[in-house]
């Protein structure tokens, strides 16, 4: 029998399978890291695109809390001028207040009744001063109370310089003004 050896061809054979094994391995290693490259450079770009859209609202957000604060600031200006406002309002509606005070005092104030101090603080008027008689002070708040100037008066001190009958009394009855509202309905 002739002697025929195979194993050349086979070793051939083995070798070239195993370099087409080696070359698909190396084409699907480049492959699998150009699809790599490829998502990481897509993921990078979303990133930077986020990034980019960040620092833009950033940005834009810094822009306009500036402008609420300067709005803020404009709100408080603005309170601040309509509470000067009102005090500059309400100074103009009580200054023809005190001229009726005082012009109606010679009306109230009952003979045998001498006002020695009128003070007001506020809405609250005091009037001090020195009566004849319990009775002239009783006429002199009941006039008080009757007159549109003036909310309900309150005795607040009464007292009798000495203890004979023609002694005079001293005497402090404060009272309100009357709210101008209240005028303002008439």
């Amino acid at each position: 029998m002739a002697h025929i050896n195979l194993l050349p061809w086979r070793e051939e054979r083995r070798q070239e399978r195993q370099q087409q094994f080696y070359l698909a391995l190396v084409a699907a290693f480049i492959f699998a890291a150009l699809i790599l490259f490829l998502v990481v450079s897509f993921a990078n770009g979303l990133i930077d695109e986020q990034n980019q859209r960040n620092s833009f609202l950033e940005t834009e957000i810094a822009k306009v809390d500036k402008k609420i604060k300067e709005i803020k600031d404009l709100e408080a200006q603005r309170a601040r001028l309509l509470a000067r406002m009102q005090v500059i309002q309400d100074l103009q509606e009580s200054r023809p207040k005190i001229v009726k005070v005082f012009d109606s005092l010679p009306r109230l104030v009952p003979d045998g009744l001498h006002l020695e101090q009128v003070t007001r603080k506020g809405n609250l008027v005091s009037f001090n001063g020195v009566a004849q008689s319990n009775a002239r002070v009783s006429v002199f708040m009941q006039e008080v109370d009757a007159n549109d100037e003036y909310g309900e008066s309150r005795l607040q001190v009464i007292k009798r310089t000495s203890s004979r009958d023609d002694a005079i009394r001293k005497f402090t009855v404060e009272v309100n003004e009357a709210n101008p509202d209240a005028e303002d309905g008439e």
